[in-house]
């Protein structure tokens, strides 16, 4: 028998679960693209989009994933055979990387401590060694999807002021914007790179890139510049440029949508709200790990997401884990992907999610593991609810 059948929760970092607002926002009629409620739903966006991101800088919609949005971050800025340095610390920020490659775009990976954030010593040591200044960009992730962990962005920031470094700093927010702090004015980044499909609740499909000054200025020579993907064009006077074509119109208005709820909400008390929910399932993964051989991915508890919890797994038990509570709970668990893939288990705790939903994906995991007999702590869910009652009178 299963107890799948029923509304079904989805617990995976990315897509991640839409308020029925958002839903119901795609269900609108195509309209005039060159003005009218497009253009002023894409103007509330940008400006929304600034008061996430935190910055008084240009921000620019793509009709593209996350991929597509580090390829604009990369064109807008660079040339081939410019040099970044890549601050590995998990799948994404490598990718990155190769995208960087791909476009003929010198890089140079710094060595990731596994289950680790980036060390920022390291960084500073790599900058200040670097006297001709080669290196025209960092690019790093605050959050890594795949591993769990964040990254200290004003770290690297404090480690480019502290050597003088010129290098832009480029960070991909895809896994954190809208779930944790994040403060591009504030911490000096010069490109930020973000999707729409995690905390910010809205489908797949739409990305973004805020330019500083100083990216701006970089753009006017950068050699690397395409049509589809190009700010200057894309800061035309027409509707349709701002998209580089045809606007997204229904993603616009779900996106519209999500926005006014994120704010509505309130910025500090979403992010509070990602951090008790982390927190949580900190609690229930520590309770689990106390026995057996699961693990957090992350060793360091300060360095661990309040987006997504990484947990390694033995063996294939934690492909058995996700497709018991598919199968028989109606819960879907994120699997690992690159380097993690078949050896653990990803717990999303981001975007329209609540203490209600987390406990239940919580059960639901320890109720499998208690199914398959897989050895762990026993008392994980109780811890959860301990730790969301210890901080919600």
């Amino acid at each position: 028998m299963t107890l799948a059948n029923g509304h079904r929760h989805l617990a995976i970092p990315g897509p991640t679960n839409m308020p029925d607002e958002v839903l119901n926002a795609l269900h609108h009629a195509s309209v005039e693209i060159y003005g009218g409620s497009s253009e002023v739903a894409s103007r509330e966006c940008l400006k929304n989009l600034k008061k996430v991101f935190r910055t008084k800088s240009k921000v620019y919609i793509y009709a593209a994933n996350g991929h597509g949005a580090w390829e604009a971050a990369l064109t807008n800025t660079l040339s081939k055979a410019d040099k970044v340095l890549v601050l590995s610390s998990g799948l994404f920020p490598r990718s990155w990387g190769e995208n960087a490659e791909g476009l003929g775009i010198e890089t140079e990976v710094l060595p990731e401590r596994g289950g680790r954030a980036v060390d920022l010593e390291a960084v500073r040591t790599r900058l200040a060694a670097d006297k001709g200044h080669e290196f025209k960009a960092i690019l790093m992730a605050q959050a890594d999807t795949a591993t769990g962990v964040v990254n200290d962005v004003r770290g690297v920031r404090a480690a480019l002021d502290s050597t003088g470094h010129p290098a832009m700093l480029m960070v991909d927010a895809i896994a954190s914007l809208g779930c944790m702090e994040f403060d591009m004015d504030g911490w000096g980044v010069d490109v930020t790179v973000a999707g729409a499909q995690k905390g910010l609740m809205t489908p797949p499909g739409l990305s973004f890139t805020a330019a500083s000054a100083k990216a701006k200025k970089a753009h006017k020579t950068a050699g690397l510049v395409t049509n589809y993907w190009n700010w200057t064009s894309r800061d035309g006077k027409e509707h349709y440029m701002w998209y580089g074509g045809t606007p997204p119109v229904q993603m616009v208005f779900a996106l519209q949508k999500a926005l006014r709820l994120l704010l509505a909400e309130g910025l500090e008390n979403t992010i509070h709200r990602h951090a008790v929910l982390a927190g949580a399932t900190r609690a229930a993964v520590d309770a689990w790990t106390s026995r057996g051989k699961l693990a957090f991915a992350i060793s360091e508890p300060s360095e661990r997401s309040n987006s997504v919890t990484s947990v390694l797994t033995p063996g294939d038990t934690g492909h058995r884990i996700i497709d018991y509570c598919e199968n028989n709970l109606g819960v879907t668990v994120g699997r690992g992907i690159g380097p993690l893939d078949g050896r653990a288990i990803r717990i999303a705790h981001m975007g329209h999610v609540n203490a209600y939903n987390q406990l239940g994906t919580l059960g639901a995991i320890e109720t499998a593991l208690s199914a398959l007999e897989i050895e762990h702590g026993s008392g994980g869910v109780q811890a959860a609810i301990e730790y969301i009652a210890d901080r919600v009178k």
